[in-house]
């Protein structure tokens, strides 16, 4: 890849990291699936390894299932490329998650995500995350984290 080609797969990547962020926090479950490749793969602290994208999805839709609110933040991305299709991210992240009623916190974490990434059909997506917090507070019968 040339330096152009790389800065410009890592302002894609940027923007597909911002759309995964947003889509989940309005629970946009479309917009979510398609920033994910179907073969992806998903380990959060906590919670079994989900082996498809399909699972994922179902996965948080339940854990989230309207009666949470969400907000993410990324920042400060490591991204290293293994080919010019192929690619390797660490984000630190922030997250809270509230009760949607009553607007309680339920879990604030800090950590990172390690992600991969391939270009397929032209278009950057996700193939696997594995979130590894550092810090957790969370109101112990959320059962969140």
């Amino acid at each position: 890849m040339t330096d152009i080609e790389q800065l410009l797969a890592i302002e894609e990547i940027k923007l597909l990291k911002a759309r995964r962020d947003r889509a989940c926090d309005t629970q946009d479950w479309e917009l979510y699936r398609a920033l994910h490749a179907d073969h992806h793969v998903s380990h959060n602290q906590g919670h079994e390894r989900w082996e498809n994208a399909d699972v994922m999805i179902a996965n948080v839709k339940a854990l989230l299932d309207k009666i949470r609110t969400t907000v993410h933040h990324s920042h400060t991305p490591e991204i290293t490329f293994d080919s010019p299709t192929t690619a390797k991210g660490i984000w630190g992240m922030e997250d809270l998650i509230f009760d949607t009623e009553s607007g309680e916190l339920l879990l604030h974490g800090f950590g990172f995500y390690h992600e991969t990434y391939e270009k397929i059909d032209g278009k950057w997506l996700f193939t696997s995350r594995q979130l590894k917090r550092t810090l957790v507070r969370e109101k112990p019968e959320s059962k969140i984290a």
